[in-house]
């Protein structure tokens, strides 16, 4: 299997911060102490990649924003990994005159133009610093991997290149070619890292196709310049040496609006709907403890605690994708096997401690030391995986008071039989109505996932009375009008694609509540079953066969990439849906 994309990026990250050296394996010498300074895209790239202790070990004693202040460090090198951005050069020319460190190791994490460059040169000449300057890099890393198969392109100013900003009906060419711009920077990044060309495939008549356009040209520019290429050469290794090119599909994301609007039911995608979950990290908020609050006094503030959800975490790679039931019994089953083990250690250690000379006691106390020996050393594993079940009990406790309290099994239920065009058992207007079920954002959502379903719209007398409805549940009717614009101008006259018979069947109340041990109270929520499921733009027909990929069960209303799946025919298939 071909190296995924989240280790060659932390590859990359390693190489910079070894002063863009290869790192020296099974090394016993201390590393070079130094100092990293970037902005807060390269705090994003980094942090979902490198934790603290990683950092340490490369030598990284301090790790700083450009923009904070900082003291002057004369006998330490830094590490700088920032965007060329004109504030960022500007601190980093005052940084040079201040002589704030030893020397200067230089990293953009995009191109930086000569421009720019000459300001460097000019600041460190006024500043006697030339010889401080080590080393400047144009690392091309500008994207985010979160994951082995999925990255997104930006966390800090994502509005300017979301969905709603290229289809803003004031936008000018301008501003369109600078998101169109911003895009491609980001997927030449990602290939450069990659080291592999892609052949290139789009939509017609779409900002896909401008894209598309972009970074063929891009890639062109770069490939006829042989002696400066960035696929050539031994810095990337042999993976652009490979006959097995990845193909890129770029696909609007207009083609299939209802599946970002749908809630689902699985564990990764539930948690990033409902709760504040931002580059692999959710952040919830604690019970503020007001039953021990003397009467009169002002309410305690809600402490805030982060958990770190990585592809280290083997529970959260192997139920991230699981039905939201499912995950909880399996929490349920971790802890159980956590006591076991626990109760299993205080035996033994009872057992150790008995009194008595007869021969069937010494006999179990030479027998059971062996086991006390292996119990203890596997102690630092338990207390892993009990912090593991602590994390995930807090995160799936959080996920479903939500669940709870807006009903989202009950949407969940309802969309899916819209989608598949199911019976529906209640009527929409029944669901929009009901005061206990969801949010005003929730029943927005739904109403528009029936509109976007809809083989013929509403008449005008229905549409009214859904207004008046979701007006009166105190929506905001702002997404339903550009909704209809949409349609109108797509002109959706044939039927939408079905997205197949899918519906997840309820099986009923869980038949049995989680025990004592466990926080979990499912009574109320349905368990619902996932059946597989193809969205329409997974099916794809290439010219060197058919094959059929799974959709990334998760974060769905991203710009997100896939990659993980070779077809028998030896090509990675590389999967965007643009925003």
């Amino acid at each position: 299997m071909a190296v995924g994309i989240r280790e060659k990026q932390t590859v990359a990250l390693k190489r910079m911060l070894n002063f863009n050296l290869p790192p020296i394996k099974n090394s016993t010498g201390e590393p070079i102490w130094k100092v990293l300074i970037y902005d807060r895209f390269g705090q994003d790239i980094i942090s979902p990649l490198l934790s603290v202790k990683e950092l340490r070990d490369m030598g990284i004693t301090l790790h700083l924003l450009l923009h904070s202040d900082r003291d002057p460090i004369p006998d330490v090198p830094a590490v700088y990994f920032v965007m060329p951005t004109e504030e960022n050069i500007d601190r980093m020319c005052q940084d040079l005159r201040n002589q704030l460190y030893e020397s200067y190791y230089l990293n953009f994490i995009s191109a930086i133009s000569r421009s720019k460059l000459e300001d460097i040169a000019n600041a460190a000449l006024g500043a006697s610093a030339v010889t401080q300057v080590a080393k400047v890099f144009d690392q091309y890393l500008n994207f985010i991997t979160l994951e082995d198969d999925m990255f997104v392109l930006c966390n800090q100013n994502k509005e300017l290149i979301s969905y709603r900003a290229i289809n803003r009906p004031d936008i000018t060419d301008t501003e369109m070619e600078a998101i169109m711009d911003t895009v491609v920077d980001s997927l030449f990044c990602f290939f450069v890292t990659l080291g592999a060309i892609p052949i290139i495939r789009c939509s017609r008549g779409t900002a896909a196709e401008m894209v598309a356009v972009k970074l063929d040209k891009k890639l062109r520019e770069n490939l006829r310049d042989a002696r400066n290429s960035l696929f050539t050469g031994d810095t990337l290794g042999a993976g652009q040496f490979s006959f097995q090119r990845p193909l890129l599909v770029l696909v609007d994301r207009n083609i299939d609006l209802a599946t970002p609007l749908h809630h689902t039911w699985t564990y990764q995608a539930l948690v990033h709907d409902v709760l504040d979950f931002h580059l692999n990290r959710v952040n919830l908020e604690e019970s503020s403890g007001m039953e021990n609050s003397p009467a009169g006094a002002r309410p305690k503030k809600k402490n805030k605690k982060s958990y770190d959800l990585t592809p280290a975490d083997k529970f959260w790679q192997k139920h991230k994708g699981s039905p939201f039931p499912e995950v909880a019994e399996s929490v349920q089953q971790e802890l159980e096997s956590y006591r076991a083990q626990e109760d299993e250690v205080k035996r033994l250690k009872s057992i150790m401690g008995i009194e008595g000379e007869d021969e069937g006691a010494i006999s179990m106390l030479s027998d059971n030391t062996a086991k006390l020996t292996s119990a203890v050393s596997s102690l630092p594993e338990l207390l892993e995986k009990k912090r593991l079940i602590d994390l995930h009990t807090n995160v799936a406790t959080a996920v479903l008071e939500h669940i709870k309290a807006r009903k989202l099994d009950v949407y969940f239920e309802y969309e899916e039989k819209i989608m598949s065009k199911s019976t529906l058992d209640k009527s929409l207007l029944d669901m929009i109505s009901d005061p206990d079920a969801g949010t005003p954002e929730d029943k927005m959502r739904l109403f528009l996932i029936y509109y976007i379903n809809s083989v013929q719209a509403p008449s005008e007398a229905d549409l009214e009375q859904y207004k008046k409805a979701l007006t009166d549940a105190g929506c905001n009717l702002t997404p339903l009008k550009y909704i209809k614009q949409w349609k109108a101008f797509a002109k959706m006259a044939s039927a939408p694609t079905s997205y197949g018979n899918t519906t997840a069947k309820p099986l009923g109340l869980f038949s049995r509540v989680m025990n004592t041990g466990s926080q979990f109270v499912m009574e109320g929520v349905k368990n619902l079953v996932l059946k597989q499921q193809l969205c329409q733009f997974i099916n794809i027909h290439v010219c060197f066969g058919c094959t059929i990929l799974k959709a990334h069960q998760g974060r769905h209303d991203l710009l997100f990439v896939s990659r993980v799946f070779p077809v028998q025919w030896g090509l990675d298939i590389t999967i965007i849906l643009f925003y």
